[in-house]
């Protein structure tokens, strides 16, 4: 082999440096996305799991009113007190109210908030935009130009009107 190359050796060595850096940020990008797809399916699992616990609390609360239901339907027709201050164990105390966790409250909390900022952003852009202050000013002064000729129109017509009467009084004293 000759001492010569076709290509000078830095820039071998400088693109195989690159195919290597990129090579190792295709590797590092294809960890993140493998990370984040990975957390996501947890997040996924995680507000399936508590939503099959909230659906269970709704049906427990559901059999819980429809046993009241038929309580209250049985004992529509009974006015006779029987036990008065006893606990008879058939009732059952009602837990407090189904609450959402407060990871997927913040997380609702805080997408509606990005989604009512993202469109106050994209309203403000529109309205801002060349295109519509250009329109804005055209359509002001044609609404001035047009408000300018309905008001010498209508000082026209007044001073026609106030020549009218005019004569109409000059010509009565003679009549």
């Amino acid at each position: 082999m000759t001492e010569q190359w076709s290509v000078p050796a830095w820039a071998l060595v400088a693109t195989t440096v690159a195919v290597l850096l990129l090579g190792v940020l295709a590797a590092t990008a294809l960890v993140a996305v493998g990370r984040a797809r990975r957390r996501a399916a947890a997040e996924i699992d995680a507000v399936r799991a508590s939503a099959e616990e909230l659906l269970g609390r709704v049906e427990e609360v559901e059999q819980r009113l429809a046993r009241q239901h038929r309580r209250e339907e049985l004992d529509a027709h009974e006015y006779v007190i029987t036990h008065v201050g006893e606990h008879d164990g058939t009732e059952v105390d009602e837990p407090d109210a189904p609450t959402v966790p407060a990871s997927l409250f913040a997380d609702l909390v805080l997408r509606e908030s990005a989604v009512q900022a993202a469109s106050l952003a994209h309203g403000l852009r529109r309205a801002l935009a060349p295109e519509t202050r250009h329109r804005i000013r055209f359509e002001m002064r044609r609404e001035v130009k047009r408000a300018r000729k309905q008001r010498r129109a209508d000082v026209r017509a007044a001073r026609r009107d106030w020549a009218a009467r005019g004569r109409a009084d000059q010509a009565e004293p003679a009549a």
